[in-house]
């Protein structure tokens, strides 16, 4: 997913490495490594299936934010990889 050139730290405030991105058009830029498929973000650290994280955690995009697990761009996402979708888990209390 594509997001504001102004979140890549080329603008002042912006915080994403613009040396991690690609530009999509004149305003948006996306992660490398997310303009393929199977989609795999530059930033992600470890094994799809096992131990994963972001290496840039704290300054990741809004479209990173935003992400929901437990949802059918989850479920998608998962399946590129041959995993099967979460199951969510149980609410306490």
């Amino acid at each position: 997913m594509s997001f504001y050139w102004g979140e890549s730290d080329a603008h002042p405030g912006g915080t994403v490495p613009r040396h991690m991105t690609i530009p999509i058009t004149p305003h948006r830029i996306a992660m490398r490594g997310t303009e393929r498929t199977p989609v795999r973000c530059v930033a992600l650290e470890g094994d799809v299936g096992g131990k994963v994280g972001c290496t840039i955690y704290p300054l990741r995009s809004a479209t990173c934010r935003d992400f929901s697990a437990y949802t059918p761009e989850c479920d998608k996402a998962r399946a590129a990889y041959g995993l099967a979708p979460l199951a969510e888990p149980a609410l306490a209390g």
